[in-house]
Parts: C-alpha cells; structure tokens; sequence
C-alpha cells in the first residue's frame, strides 16, 4: 500500500489518480499509523515552505516522515514536499526543514525571466536513477515553483532544469527520491517515473 500524506498543503487528487491509473494500491492519510504501515510513502504539496513545515510538526506527521525514510521505505518527495526535505529555505528564515538532505532552498534571483518558474521544461538526466530509466534527456516536465533546492553534496542530484540557471530538478539517495516538477501532471513521461518508482 503507499500512503499519500495529507498535511494540509494542496490538491493530493491529481497524485492519487495517477497512480491508480497505474494500479497502485494507494490511499490519501494524514494518520501516522496507517503511514506507519504503508509499504511506501509519498510526500507531495505545493505552496509556503514555512506553512508546510508547521503543518507538519503540528500533526507530528514531521516524525512519521522521518521514521518511514529511516526504516528504508521508498520514498517520494513531490514539488513542496522535495524542498521540505532540506536543512532550510530562504522562504521561512529560522525554521528547520525536515533535514534529510544537507542542503537549503532558495529564490530565483530576479532576472528577465518570470517568478514563479511556470509550465514545462525539460531536465537533463544526470545520475541515470532508476526512477528515471527511460527518461531521455530534454524530457518535458510540468513546473510550478518560485524556489530551487541547492543539495550541499550534488552527487544527490539525479537530474538538471535550466530556468535562467540550473537547479536541481530530482534528487535521490538510497531509498529517497523527489521532484520539483510535478509528474502527476506531466503527462506519460511522469506516468513513467511514478511506474518506476512503484516498481522498484
């Protein structure tokens, strides 16, 4: 079974009927026993990094994340729930993100270039992670976000998006992968990264 996490931060339908179109077992929680016994768990959300942690430290939810990566769940990070992943974000100054990846997320400087970052983009396959297999590069994916994780260590940085600058558009280690571009609405080619990551 895999749990979608419901903490309050945005629309977990989309998340939900893609992967039962692919015939997941997949159920919508915000409870942290039915999470606890999820054989994969998946962190989406969209919106404020501080909102989005308070969320979670209120409903205690931050733990259960916590322990599911620990135990060596698959793990999915999606758009918000990729940058809640971090040490911090220049988003909400003094909050601790849920620190499983040493690293901080940051604004897009201004530039010519709009803000939020919308619509699609293609990445550069860096890592060839198994969630990526069949991915080729200049692959097109669906975009909404105004900050960008910047990992310390860049050996996590499974894929590359270019937007006035580089950024990290997938990060993976060991049991843990996520995306800042939503493959729930990218259509077959983010079919194809949530089918790998069932799969694997």
């Amino acid at each position: 079974m895999i749990a979608i996490i419901d903490y309050g931060m945005g629309n977990l339908s989309s998340v939900f009927k893609a992967l039962e179109k692919l015939g997941a077992d997949v159920r919508i929680t915000g409870s942290a026993s039915e999470i606890g016994v999820a054989d994969s768990v998946i962190l989406p959300g969209v919106g404020n990094f501080g909102d989005g942690m308070k969320h979670l430290q209120v409903s205690g939810l931050d733990k259960i994340v916590k322990k599911s990566i620990g135990d060596g769940k698959p793990f999915l990070g999606i758009c918000l729930g990729m940058q809640l992943l971090m040490d911090e974000s220049e988003e909400a100054p003094g909050l601790p993100g849920l620190g499983i990846f040493r690293g901080k997320v940051v604004r897009f400087p201004k530039s010519s270039l709009k803000v939020p970052h919308m619509g699609w983009n293609n990445i550069d396959n860096e890592t060839r992670n198994p969630n990526l297999a069949g991915i080729k590069d200049g692959t097109y994916f669906y975009f909404v976000h105004s900050y960008y994780v910047k990992p310390d260590d860049l050996k996590i940085n499974a894929a590359t998006c270019n937007y006035g600058l580089d950024f990290s558009a997938c990060i993976g280690e060991n049991n843990v992968f996520a995306t800042q571009f939503h493959p729930e609405k990218s259509q077959d080619a983010g079919l194809r990264i949530l089918e790998n990551w069932i799969s694997g």
